[in-house]
């Protein structure tokens, strides 16, 4: 398959299409975004955040990885559980 066969998607996403992709309400965004932890910018006289498509990977990727480490030292079990202490 060639990359001109994959659908483009844009550069930048509105918080709605970042809560969409990662299936949490739009407060969860906004707490990533004011946080830092999910890197974004506020474009326009409103201040309306933009996510770029790129930043997003990013941020899912290192979940991923925080989720691994999480996991290989006990502080959450394969299957989601948070172990008795």
């Amino acid at each position: 398959m060639s990359d001109d066969a994959l659908p483009k998607r844009p550069r930048f996403l509105t918080i709605s299409q970042v809560a969409e992709e990662l299936c949490v309400g739009l407060p969860t965004v906004r707490q990533l975004l004011e946080t830092g932890e999910l890197r974004g910018l506020q474009v326009g006289g409103r201040g309306l955040w933009r996510v770029a498509t790129k930043d997003l990977e990013d941020y899912i990727e290192r979940a991923y990885l925080m989720t691994a480490e999480r996991i290989a030292t006990g502080a959450v079990s394969d299957n989601g559980q948070v172990p008795d202490i």
